[in-house]
């Protein structure tokens, strides 16, 4: 599994390389990698983009992966980190775990892990709060929410907002399974996490 990321890290890497000072790392799931649309169309992409409209000599690495949870990412970041150093990372996981009832503690594990891992690669971090559907209890819910609040209260954690924000709950903007959005839903999901990853490039 590992082999195939680190090829298309490199890839990535190659392709963007050029005339780029600075490197952007995007740690996500199925959010982050487009699922469902095509790629050019994902709000990765979109960032790319509007940074280089922007005149920012950022190249953006995107190692997402569908279906990815925290345990996975981190256990790949290692990897990942061998062969480039960040910049700034924009970490948008949990959101599988959530889903598959992973204890919040768990997950609170996992990211801790990623956000000191890509902290002491000399990255900055934005992680993207996630939301779960109301559907899974009280007490669950509420563990959820407070291990990212209690994330971004630390001094290397920037904390953005849901990246789904006025999106998961409008169905015009969401795939037929209700989970992933839609092409028209990408720029949305950039303007969601921009006011929080603008202050942090240069």
């Amino acid at each position: 599994m590992l082999r195939p990321i680190i090829l298309a890290v490199i890839l990535s890497m190659s392709l963007c390389a050029y005339g780029t000072d600075k490197t952007i790392l995007v740690l996500g799931d199925s959010l982050s990698a487009a699922y469902g649309i095509d790629a050019q169309s994902g709000w990765v992409s979109l960032l790319r983009e509007r940074l280089d409209r922007a005149g920012y000599r950022y190249r953006v690495i995107n190692a997402s992966i569908s279906g990815d949870t925290t345990h996975g990412a981190n256990t790949r970041l290692d990897a990942i980190l061998k062969e480039i150093t960040p910049d700034i990372t924009i970490v948008e996981l949990g959101g599988n775990d959530g889903l598959r009832g992973i204890p919040p503690a768990e997950i609170e594990a996992n990211l801790t892990a990623i956000i000191e891992k890509t902290a002491t690669a000399g990255s900055r971090i934005l992680l993207a709060e996630m939301l779960l559907p109301p559907n899974y209890g009280t007490a669950y819910m509420e563990k959820f929410v407070a291990l990212y609040r209690d994330l971004g209260a630390r001094d290397d954690v920037i904390l953005s907002n849901f990246i789904l924000a006025d999106i998961a709950d409008n169905p015009d903007l969401m795939q037929s399974d209700g989970i992933h959005p839609k092409a028209e839903a990408q720029a949305m999901m950039l303007e969601n996490l921009w006011p929080d990853l603008y202050p942090l490039l240069d």
